[in-house]
């Protein structure tokens, strides 16, 4: 009996994936580095990231120059997620897997979807550290125009954020608002019916756009009245003293500064001080206001190099029920994940699970926007 559930335990992964894929949108979206190496919880792995490059004139000489050093840089993300949804299957499911190529128990299903949104939540959780701004919060973008694609390009054209490839993820109200506009899918303006057959965006203004319900909602502080209480700030400050206001002051809270037409996002506030990022790009006067935008529902653009996802194999040595001869570990190259299927064998019973363990930050903010809902 033992030997006929291992054989049926790849098929049971097979089926999963297929869960998997379709809950499963932003491992697919963003930079992913993902392997089979076993790791354990609140290790790291190191994921390079682009950097710079600088011209310089070609002088002719009798030998060519020494090329320019290059130091690699690395984000360490740490693997501080190990998650696990286990589930229950009886004689009957287990005879019907293993003769019905497509047959797939509901309560596994559910267990392998519940792995896949942990998965895709924690890369949304990242948001906080965008400061690309554009929208009005509280109004869902694309209601009458397609100004919200635009804008959203505009403003990561100017963060200089790489052109290919460039992704949109919309919460379905956005989304619905986009579907209806001709600009997005008249044929005569489009060039296609797909957008009106497929029910799908797909590329437009350079971006590839998608919709999940996974999007967060970034609920703001209560900040009103704060000025600016500092003589010497100066370009390239990421700190500023505030005064007079009132009102709690949020991590991923986005605010300008008057005279300076940049969005800046809170990474932290304490003793008066705001802790911002980006860079200030104008010297803020002294007394100059600071205004926050509202609560809102933070659809992404952004290019696939803004987020990064590390996924590793659990470690075995965790488990002290862990069997190897009773657990399979699948790396999926599309939707980029890597988990592990164990039999547990209990008293009496079996008890399936279905584990994994991932890392994800945001290691570029320049080249992520928000668009407000």
């Amino acid at each position: 009996m033992a030997n006929d559930i291992l054989k049926i335990m790849p098929k049971i992964l097979a089926t999963g994936l297929e869960v998997l894929r379709s809950r499963v949108l932003m491992t697919r979206l963003v930079n992913i580095d993902y392997s089979t190496e076993a790791k354990k919880k609140g290790q790291t792995v190191d994921v390079p990231i682009s950097q710079a490059r600088t011209v310089s004139d070609v002088t002719p000489a009798p030998t060519p120059p020494a090329p320019e050093d290059t130091t690699i840089e690395y984000v360490q993300i740490p693997l501080n997620n190990w998650k696990k949804a286990d589930f229950g299957l009886t004689d009957a499911d287990l005879q019907k897997i293993a003769a019905k190529e497509f047959f797939i128990p509901k309560q596994m299903e559910e267990a392998f979807e519940a792995l896949a949104r942990a998965i895709n939540q924690s890369v949304f959780n990242e948001y906080k550290g965008i400061y690309g701004f554009t929208g009005t919060p509280g109004t869902t973008p694309f209601a009458s125009d397609v100004s919200a694609a635009t804008s959203a390009r505009k403003v990561l054209n100017q963060q200089r954020a790489f052109k290919y490839p460039r992704f949109g993820v919309l919460d379905w109200d956005a989304e619905a608002n986009a579907l209806a506009l001709p600009q997005f899918s008249d044929a005569e303006k489009v060039g296609s019916n797909d957008v009106k057959i497929q029910g799908e965006i797909g590329r437009k203004f350079g971006i590839d756009w998608v919709a999940d319900d996974d999007v967060p909602t970034h609920t703001a502080g209560t900040a009103s009245g704060y000025l600016v209480n500092q003589s010497d700030h100066e370009v390239g400050d990421t700190t500023v003293q505030i005064d007079t206001g009132s009102g709690t002051i949020l991590e991923g809270d986005i605010f300008t500064v008057a005279g300076d037409s940049q969005t800046y996002v809170v990474k932290s506030y304490a003793s008066n001080i705001i802790t911002y990022t980006p860079a200030a790009k104008t010297a803020f006067a002294n007394n100059a206001a600071l205004t926050f935008k509202d609560s809102h529902v933070v659809n992404i653009v952004a290019h696939r190099d803004a987020f990064a996802l590390a996924m590793r194999q659990p470690d075995a040595g965790l488990k002290e029920v862990y069997n190897e001869q009773n657990a399979f570990t699948m790396a999926d190259p599309v939707s980029g994940l890597v988990f592990r299927l164990e039999l547990i064998r209990q008293y009496k019973q079996l008890m399936w699970e279905v584990d994994a363990m991932w890392g994800t930050k945001l290691v570029d903010a320049r080249l992520a926007a928000r668009i407000a809902g």
